[in-house]
């Protein structure tokens, strides 16, 4: 099933957006059941279970970190992750920044903003963004590269409150990429959207889906 439902949402999303198996709290053989089916992109949201997990699947697999992250857990990822979808502040980046240097490798980022209206929700301010944008120490990083934008909307069923979040975070990559990467063909991406979500965020011009349940189940 897990194979069917994979291609049952590929065929819905359009070629130049990415789905990304969000495979948090699955077991090793359900993620393989989905390599199995062509899934090559996975999102985990614990750095203990993703350090397990990419030791324990195949070496092409490519790991999305979706999850809130905290500066002394980055060492564990740094060596192998291929996106960190989560980055919300100077210091995060600056520590991502150091172990890319470690390994010899640059880290692929992406800015978290905060669209949602729930206090608990992680993420940047617009005028945050900037400030990081702006600084000397940001400027002075030779080991990350700031990709693109992700966020979160609010969990509620109202349509029209999703539909304004994801304008804005839309509107907050656009006003990121004129200002800051206007000629950086690499910040392309805007992370939005998941299982119960994830058609109106394409709609809304997202390139990278997060989709768990529609996949694997509910959580275990």
């Amino acid at each position: 099933m897990i194979q069917v439902n994979l291609r049952n949402i590929q065929d819905e999303i359009p070629e130049n957006v990415l789905l990304i198996a969000v495979s948090k709290t699955k077991p090793a053989n359900i993620i393989q059941a989905a390599y199995e089916g062509g899934q090559r992109d996975f999102g985990e949201n614990k750095v203990q279970e993703l350090v397990t997990k990419h030791s324990e699947l195949p070496a092409d697999i490519k790991w999305h970190f979706i999850g809130h992250l905290q500066r002394n857990k980055v060492k564990y990822i740094a060596e192998f992750v291929h996106l960190i979808h989560s980055v919300d502040s100077l210091k995060l980046l600056q520590e991502i920044n150091k172990h890319g240097k470690k390994h010899n490798r640059t880290i692929r980022c992406l800015l978290q903003f905060n669209i949602s209206q729930e206090e608990s929700k992680f993420g940047l301010s617009r005028k945050e963004g900037k400030i990081i944008l702006n600084s000397a120490e940001y400027k002075s990083m030779q080991h990350i590269e700031i990709c693109g934008v992700m966020g979160m909307a609010s969990f509620t069923q109202d349509e029209n409150q999703i539909s304004m979040e994801f304008d804005s975070l839309h509107n907050t990559f656009q006003e990121m990429k004129d200002e800051f990467f206007q000629d950086d063909n690499q910040f392309k991406e805007v992370s939005m959207g998941m299982s119960g979500d994830y058609k109106l965020a394409i709609k809304k011009g997202s390139t990278m889906v997060r989709v768990g349940s529609l996949i694997f189940g509910s959580r275990i």
